[in-house]
């Protein structure tokens, strides 16, 4: 019962927006200028109609025409849709009524509404009156809220069927044939009503889900006589959260004065649990309602309209929920809230909770609320014993637990200093943009949200961190109050620019909000940027802008200054020179950049003094390494252990098609697997001392630890394998006394985590949700212990990957090795490189590794000049571009190669490397449409003539690198789905 009963709520999520579809907007009143004079008290209808709209929150006040008699008003409907008619008579009452027949036969879908003064002259009118061409008849008090009640008693009837029975909004059934009675009480009741879901309507997380969330409060339908009543209760009886009701009314066609009882009695029969409250004018009956059990009002009382409110609040589930003692009925707990019911539901009474349960109290509080999932599960939920009194509590917390991690899912909720708790999900802070990471998580968590398999796939839950986005308009107040933009322009150095950042105040309202978030998340934090620019469908910066990892402190005030001086460096990265000669590369303004901050808690668990996700990874869609049965489009992952910037800096991975994860290349052969595998991680450290200051390196308080010591612990059990010495061979487990080494074999050959499946799927939905290839980038935790669970898996990132759909002619790529200059097998990039002509090379007689530093400078001096000419160019070079390791290849960041147009890596004999394969810049490069070649003459693996660049003048010459131009544009040619590529030699 618990389990299917939690897995169904995923998929019985109200659609607020799909409730109230029919509204009215447009009315028709015609009275005469004197009546319609005296009914405005010379105000006009439409602005205190919209005042009172305003007040209750309600969007949408109709507008009213007002024409003097029937012929005009036929005339006007010809002209325009009206969805109401409101009638006034004059001195002729009759002449009203002939009229509303001759509009009901023309405009029978109309709804015809006759608004009379009330008087007893009047009432002896109408009682020999025609009402075939009248819905409803009503009595003018002069209170504008009758006009806001017809309006909203015709709205919930247009809408009953698809509100009440296909989503579950309750309904309250007034009976009641005195129209001047009716005229009265509709007014308060939905006045009451509205003022109700304007409180509960705080369960939203936003403004817009807040006024969408007001739709779901209880419809209102009106009957006149004892059929109506029950036909009423046959259609939506299942849905009704009570019944208002009087005594004597029609029933089968003649005035019964016990009629309301007799319906009493005929409801309770079949809802043994359904509140009645009977108003009555005769004292009399009072004793006969209570002795049924039923509520009764005194419809004589100078305050009736203050004790019908306080009957319907305690009787149908308004206000708070007081939980009673049922022996004396004495108040033991009050709740207020959802939430505040999750915090007391273990301390409610035995008795108590099967008293309320047995009554449908629980349930009933819950659907005037408008939380119908959790309701409906409650409702149809018998408890009957006090046995299953623990049972029915853990039921209950866990709906109320779920339900509102759902309600989080997909939603940017604002960021409440008293709301925001261990359930809450993704809060903005602030009103500007979330930036482009920010709205790419949103996106994930709505994606998330449309796939309950997210909630348990295969034993893995997938989700988002816990996510707090700092919006970029305090980035504006910020730089504005601090003065910074004359440093930020400046050509200072990033120290400098960072110094002066950090000595800025953030505003105070942004320090009370984090201090809040400090109490909830009691993880580290990842400060992250997501500017405008950001992951933008074709200019994506990632990257480009600094990540800060800040450890959890208890004292809350340190952690404070750290939070702080963390968003001041992500706002200062904003200004660093490697983020102005990216803007200028891709043509953007500097000052039009614009900086919101994510603060996300850290994916991992602690082991020892470390903490650190199980792995971390990135993945494509589309995969341009393809090997044996792979395609290009069964994607690509890169995984490894510890925190993702082991990957962003070129570290080691391990990488598979999550479609193929048995066929692994870096682990194929017991040489690969020892010589291209992780050897290092990224954690961070728990009991470190705090930085005093951040430095322009986000990377400066991340520990840098080898795989073989963190082993030792135990917490990468699954993810490494042990190689054993004496037999030559690598065993699939973390025991043993060889050196470790990180296969993935138990994940990816033995499935103990469904990491290909998950990271298939993603990829998948992505693609399909982004109609474009995307890149990815996630993290999980896998659970050792827990037998219920697997672990947990973190969406943190996607964004498109821009494909150029350029054709290459086929016959270029096949030109013999003698026309060619560079041929690669293993190309990345599509399509045609066009307006090239010089080349740029590492000299392979004079390389020697332990100069890669000095070759990253000077590089980063020969692309300055080439983005100041706007020039593009082919790049050369040995072992890894951008590998933050000196050993494995020449350290360049983006903005050093930024107007490279094609990127190559060439083996040498004495040294080959593993190609890179996709540290983040890769997803720049191959976003603008630059090519990556991977080549390695000496196994027959590609092509390089550099005999032929050799023998060409050099434009420059140092002793690492040589540059050659040729007097025109070189043919370059790259067919991504096959993954070969070539450079053809320029004409002599």
């Amino acid at each position: 019962m618990n389990e299917e009963s939690l897995s169904q709520l995923y998929l019985k999520d109200t659609a607020f927006q799909n409730l109230m579809q029919k509204r009215i907007f447009n009315v028709l009143l015609v009275a005469s200028p004197y009546d319609a004079f005296m009914m405005e008290e010379d105000g006009r209808v439409e602005e205190q109609l919209y005042f009172e709209y305003v007040s209750l929150n309600l969007s949408s006040p109709p507008r009213v025409t007002r024409v003097a008699t029937t012929e005009e008003a036929i005339a006007q409907l010809e002209q325009k849709r009206y969805d109401l008619i409101i009638m006034m008579p004059g001195v002729d009452v009759s002449q009203t009524f002939s009229g509303a027949k001759d509009i009901k036969k023309i405009y029978a879908d109309i709804p015809i509404v006759v608004l009379t003064p009330f008087s007893k002259e009047v009432s002896r009118r109408l009682s020999n009156e025609d009402f075939a061409g009248v819905d409803y008849v009503f009595s003018w008090l002069g209170n504008v809220d009758l006009l806001l009640a017809i309006i909203k008693l015709l709205e919930d009837k247009m809408n009953a069927d698809n509100d009440i029975n296909e989503v579950g909004v309750q309904m309250i059934l007034l009976v009641e044939d005195s129209v001047r009675f009716y005229s009265s009480v509709l007014p308060n009741l939905y006045k009451f009503l509205l003022k109700q879901s304007l409180i509960f309507s705080t369960e939203a997380l936003n403004e817009h889900e807040q006024m969408l969330r007001m739709r779901g409060r209880p419809k209102v339908m009106l009957a006149r006589d004892y059929e109506e009543a029950v036909e009423l209760y046959e259609r939506f009886g299942r849905n009704m959260l009570g019944v208002i009701t009087d005594v004597s009314f029609m029933r089968e066609g003649k005035k019964d004065s016990q009629a309301g009882l007799k319906l009493a009695a005929w409801l309770r029969e079949r809802d043994p649990y359904l509140p009645i409250i009977v108003e009555s004018s005769e004292e009399e009956n009072s004793a006969k309602v209570k002795a049924s059990g039923w509520q009764f009002l005194d419809k004589n009382s100078k305050k009736f309209p203050v004790d019908l409110g306080n009957a319907i609040k305690r009787d149908f589930g308004f206000g708070d929920f007081i939980i009673r003692d049922p022996e004396t009925g004495n108040e033991l707990l009050t709740i207020h809230d959802l939430k505040d019911l999750q915090r007391h539901i273990f301390d409610i009474p035995t008795k108590s909770l099967l008293y309320h349960a047995s009554y449908n109290d629980i349930s009933r509080w819950l659907y005037s609320r408008a939380l119908f999932p959790i309701a409906e599960v409650v409702k149809y939920h018998r408890f009957r014993n006090e046995e299953e009194a623990p049972l029915v509590r853990q039921l209950f917390f866990d709906l109320i637990v779920k339900y509102r991690k759902m309600k989080n899912r997909g939603v940017v909720a604002v960021f409440r200093k008293d709301r925001f708790d261990h359930y809450s999900n993704f809060a903005r802070i602030g009103q500007g943009s979330l930036g482009g990471k920010g709205r790419g998580l949103a996106f994930i968590d709505s994606i998330i949200k449309k796939n309950p398999v997210c909630d348990n796939f295969n034993g893995v839950t997938l989700t988002i961190p816990r996510t707090v986005v700092i919006c970029t308009d305090l980035f504006d107040e910020f730089m504005e109050a601090n003065n910074l933009y004359p440093i930020a322009l400046s050509d200072a150095p990033d120290e400098e620019i960072l110094a002066h950042f950090l000595k800025g105040k953030i505003p105070d309202r942004l320090a009370d909000d984090l201090l809040a978030l400090f109490e909830v998340v009691d993880r580290p934090l990842a400060v992250r940027s997501s500017s405008l620019l950001e992951d933008s469908h074709y200019q994506p910066f990632a990257g480009i802008y600094s990540t800060y990892m800040i450890p959890h402190i208890t004292d809350k005030e340190v952690m404070l200054r750290l939070a702080s001086d963390a968003i001041k460096g992500v706002y200062a990265s904003v200004f660093y020179a490697d983020s102005k000669a990216y803007m200028t590369a891709t043509s953007n303004v500097i000052d039009q950049e614009k900086m919101a901050v994510i603060i996300q808690e850290v994916v991992g668990r602690t082991a020892g003094k470390y903490y650190f996700p199980s792995f971390s990874g990135v993945g494509r869609s589309l995969n341009y390494y393809p090997i044996n049965d792979e395609e290009p489009e069964d994607g690509v992952v890169e995984v490894a252990i510890g925190l993702g910037k082991y990957i962003v800096d070129g570290g080691l991975s391990l990488r598979f098609s999550p479609r193929h994860p048995d066929k692994v290349l870096q682990t194929s052969t017991l040489d690969l697997a020892l010589r291209d595998t992780q050897t290092r991680m990224y954690a961070i450290d728990t009991e470190a001392t705090p930085a005093e200051e951040f430095k322009v390196d986000d990377g400066f308080n991340i520990s840098r630890l080898r795989v073989q010591d963190v082993a030792q612990t135990g917490a990468l059990r699954y993810m490494v394998s042990t190689y054993d010495h004496m037999d030559q061979v690598i065993r699939d487990c973390d025991e043993g006394s060889g050196r470790r080494v990180v296969t993935f074999a138990n994940v990816l050959q033995h499935k103990v985590f469904p990491l290909a499946e998950l990271t298939d799927f993603m990829l998948t939905t992505g693609q399909v949700e982004m109609c474009r290839p995307v890149e990815i980038e996630f993290a999980g935790v896998i659970d050792v212990k827990d037998q219920n669970s697997k672990g947990t898996l973190y969406w943190l990132q996607m964004r498109p990957i821009v494909e150029r759909k350029d054709i290459v002619d086929e016959n270029i790529l096949g030109l013999p090795d003698s026309e060619i200059l560079l041929r690669s097998n293993s190309a990345l990039g599509h399509g045609n490189i066009d307006n090239v002509s010089a080349i740029v090379y590492v000299r392979p007689e004079n390389f020697s590794s332990s100069n890669n530093a000095l070759i990253a400078r000077e590089i980063e001096k020969i692309n300055r000049n080439f983005t100041e000419r706007n020039e593009g160019y082919v790049l050369i070079g040995p072992g890894r571009w951008g590998s933050s390791d000196t050993a494995l290849g020449i350290p360049v960041k983006w903005p050093h190669i930024s107007s490279a147009r094609l990127i190559v890596e060439s083996s040498l004999s004495n040294y080959r490397i593993e190609p890179s394969q996709g540290t983040h810049f890769f997803q720049n490069l191959t976003s603008f449409g630059v090519g990556y070649f991977t080549i390695n003459p000496a196994s027959a693996d590609g092509f390089y003539d550099v005999d032929f660049l050799n023998a060409q003048k050099a434009e420059y010459e140092s002793e690492y690198v040589r540059i050659v131009r040729f007097a025109n544009s070189l043919t370059i040619g790259i067919n991504g789905r096959k993954g070969t590529g070539v450079v053809v030699k320029p004409n002599q």
